[in-house]
């Protein structure tokens, strides 16, 4: 495959993963808003509480086969239906041990509750089981089209459910039945769509052949989960369901912007990536072009949010939830390396090297458990203070080997960042210029969005950032245009 036909699919994929990521984030924001005002703190952090147990869970049955499929390239439909079985058995095995063990999580959380939630939301491992075969082979064949059209229904019809749960007064219950019944209308859609259905048998070799590369993405993926989901149960356990809400809501609204981003642009280049593994100049070129456009995106989208996310909180979620502003402000600065950090450990997937993509996740824990010890008894923005220094840390260690390997470490990436950076201080300046005499919530929100989304973008076309002709293009091409 060439480099514009490369060029042309990725555009293709970006434009329709595009549209999947903005309805997405569109539907889920504004979802997510109405179950906030609706909802209390404490009914987020309950389901907080269940994070961890359900994350692992997940890991463990998908075990690193989405990736170690995707890396193979062409894997054949005995590979596929081997995993499809395999994750199954491992979902029911998962699901029977968190059933039974719902007490002892309720005990440990004090929390008596969890006991029925633990053992319904766990249903949703089951369900997870069937989806992983059926959306690796939309991502090998480029279908972000159909993959679109399923994120996008799935999401407006459990979070149509949720809305009605909570109206009806169901409490914690109306995520419960959000996270679950999202799932069911994606694994029913994807079989819909995707027209594949396993065939009768079960490789013992072709299991043993994937999980060689697997087994390592899948030791990393269980010590990410940790790591990300270990505030969430010392939260949970030495403050109480209220305050471990505050800490999910600070990373939720982060997430909502910084999330599609990012994984809309891995989640396009990652299979080009690996097409061009035996091409290492032309992967380098993609790699250090998929830097930059992330930092274009995601820092001023970050930097924006957390300068208008009082006015936000005030006016959006009402003021029982005004203690999250500072949480998400310090947030949204430590989120704004973590799509970075992923990209540099994905390129280590890309060559199949998840040894060293291993290597570099399980030197992150014991870091975060130090940053822990040391803030966790000085409240919940002492936290998010050292989570932000974890993520800088972070920076340093993922980077590492992509300049041992590629000479594009972090030096480099810092370099390159540098235009986007002067153009988010920029803006960073106009906002406050313009919200200087502004009172009014409403219109903090409103003159401080349009300020800033104008100064960067201005701050960008006089400083000729490359990135701005890819944003061209990018609307250019979802926009219709007048032949159609």
């Amino acid at each position: 495959m060439t480099i514009q036909s490369l060029k042309s699919k990725t555009i293709k994929g970006l434009v329709w993963s595009s549209i999947d990521k903005i309805g997405v984030l569109i539907i889920s924001f504004l979802i997510g808003l109405m179950l906030a005002r609706m909802l209390m703190p404490s009914d987020y952090g309950l389901v907080g509480m269940l994070a961890i147990f359900l994350t692992i869970s997940n890991l463990l049955i998908e075990s690193g086969f989405s990736s170690a499929l995707i890396q193979k390239h062409t894997p054949t439909n005995e590979d596929y239906s081997t995993i499809f079985y395999f994750n199954l058995v491992v979902s029911i095995v998962f699901y029977l041990i968190l059933y039974f063990t719902a007490p002892l999580i309720a005990t440990f959380y004090n929390t008596p509750q969890l006991t029925p939630i633990t053992r319904v939301l766990s249903l949703n491992i089951f369900l997870n089981a069937f989806t992983l075969v059926q959306q690796t082979k939309l991502i090998i064949n480029l279908d972000f089209k159909t993959q679109a059209k399923i994120s996008v229904l799935s999401v407006l019809i459990s979070g149509s459910l949720a809305l009605y749960a909570a109206y009806l007064g169901y409490g914690v219950w109306a995520l419960v039945i959000q996270i679950l019944s999202a799932t069911l209308v994606k694994t029913l859609l994807l079989f819909y769509f995707n027209k594949w259905l396993p065939d009768w048998v079960f490789s013992i070799p072709s299991l043993k052949q994937l999980f060689r590369f697997s087994s390592n993405v899948l030791v990393a993926g269980i010590s990410s989960g940790f790591v990300n989901n270990i505030y969430s149960i010392l939260i949970g356990k030495y403050y109480n369901a209220k305050d471990l809400g505050y800490y999910t809501g600070s990373r939720q609204y982060p997430e909502y912007l910084a999330g599609p981003i990012g994984s809309t642009l891995l989640g396009v280049t990652y299979p080009v990536l690996v097409s061009l593994k035996n091409d290492r100049d032309s992967m380098v070129l993609v790699f250090s072009r998929l830097v930059r456009l992330t930092v274009f995106f995601v820092m001023p989208v970050l930097t924006l949010f957390a300068l208008l996310s009082e006015p936000f909180t005030r006016l959006i979620l009402t003021e029982k939830w005004m203690p999250l502003v500072s949480l998400i402000q310090w947030m949204c600065f430590a989120r704004l390396l973590g799509p970075i950090c992923s990209i540099n450990m994905i390129i280590l997937n890309v060559i199949g090297r998840s040894d060293l993509f291993l290597k570099v996740e399980l030197s992150k824990l014991p870091i975060t458990i130090v940053a822990l010890v040391i803030t966790i008894p000085f409240g919940l923005k002492a936290i998010v203070i050292g989570h932000f220094v974890t993520m800088v840390i972070t920076f340093f260690i993922t980077t590492y080997y992509s300049g041992k390997l590629f000479g594009f470490g972090a030096l480099r990436q810092m370099h390159e960042m540098k235009t986007v950076v002067i153009a988010t201080i920029i803006m960073t300046a106009g906002v406050f210029a313009c919200n200087y005499f502004v009172t009014s919530d409403f219109f903090k929100l409103l003159v401080g969005g349009c300020s800033g989304v104008s100064f960067f973008l201005l701050a960008a076309f006089a400083m000729k950032i490359e990135e701005i002709k890819d944003f061209k293009e990018l609307v250019l091409k979802i926009l219709p245009s007048k032949n159609d």
